[in-house]
């Protein structure tokens, strides 16, 4: 029994370890999920790039004689809304919109984030102020925290992104802390503090690369609730201005109007769940690819 474990141990020291690309593939043929979800957001972002061309009608252009059209009514693929707008370029458009601020919220979270567990993380003495003031926002619900920032700040694209970033930034400082806090006890850690080498280029060069792995998943699913934060707020008309052509601004347009026109609810929902969708099983997917325990049974 020792001796085919040692056996099969031998095996596993002398299997080469496979590239970065080579684990991609193998992932992609045991993880459809991921997959799926890959192709949805590449044709979300092919949506964005080339929503000028894909648009039949201006997205902010009125038109109060043709309101409230059905389906494929003169032209409008999706109908109007209760302005005379296409649905169906603004549908398009508001993927642009999700987009920015998915990207921006995930900036603002994982930068601030990334600098406050570095320093909570390595500083013993601004540990417990950092997460105190941390446990402090995420004792908010994030819906409120956001409104509350949005309430000072007023109503912009720029604000939304700020406000969702604040909200959340501490998860992204919490995770990176635990982390640092192991890392601070490594040898390499102490050997470099031991030749005498700057706390800055310590945590740069030794610590920051080795955090890397969790903060990219998280930002993942940062994205994902950063785009359902927008359209939130913009349901609740506090996200951006209305003549933005957002999904949350068309989906708080048409509740008012949900008998007379079901469908112009259905069509940002279903272009919502989508890229959500697309982002969390891309998420899935990345941390699989990132985890070494699945990379050590490859």
């Amino acid at each position: 029994m020792v001796v085919g474990q040692s056996q099969a141990l031998s095996r596993a020291s002398k299997r080469p370890e496979r590239s970065f690309f080579q684990r991609a593939r193998y992932l992609a043929a045991r993880h459809t999920s991921g997959v799926i979800g890959a192709v949805g957001l590449l044709i979300v972002v092919l949506v964005a790039l080339l929503a000028g061309v894909l648009a039949t009608h201006s997205p902010t252009e009125t038109d109060a004689v043709n309101r409230l059209l059905g389906v494929g009514a003169e032209g409008h693929l999706f109908g109007t809304d209760n302005l005379g707008r296409d649905v169906y370029s603004r549908t398009v458009y508001g993927t642009r919109v999700s987009l920015i601020v998915g990207v921006g919220v995930s900036l603002v979270a994982v930068v601030v984030g990334v600098a406050v567990g570095l320093i909570a993380g390595y500083y013993r003495r601004v540990d417990s102020a950092l997460m105190r003031l941390m446990d402090a926002l995420m004792a908010f619900p994030g819906i409120v925290l956001a409104i509350g920032i949005m309430a000072m700040l007023g109503q912009s694209l720029l604000n939304v992104i700020i406000a969702l970033g604040v909200v959340y930034m501490p998860r992204v400082a919490r995770l990176v802390r635990s982390v640092v806090l192991g890392l601070r006890e490594r040898q390499f850690v102490e050997a470099a503090q031991a030749t005498g080498l700057a706390d800055i280029h310590i945590l740069l060069r030794h610590i920051l690369p080795n955090i890397w792995s969790p903060v990219i998943v998280q930002a993942t699913f940062i994205f994902a609730e950063g785009v359902l934060g927008e359209a939130g707020l913009s349901f609740l008309g506090i996200g951006p201005p209305p003549t933005i052509p957002s999904w949350g601004n068309m989906l708080g347009e048409a509740r008012q109007f949900i008998r007379e026109a079901p469908l112009l609810m259905v069509f940002p929902g279903a272009a919502l769940t989508l890229m959500v969708l697309s982002l969390n099983l891309v998420g899935d997917g990345i941390r699989d690819l990132l985890d070494p325990r699945l990379r050590r049974r490859q």
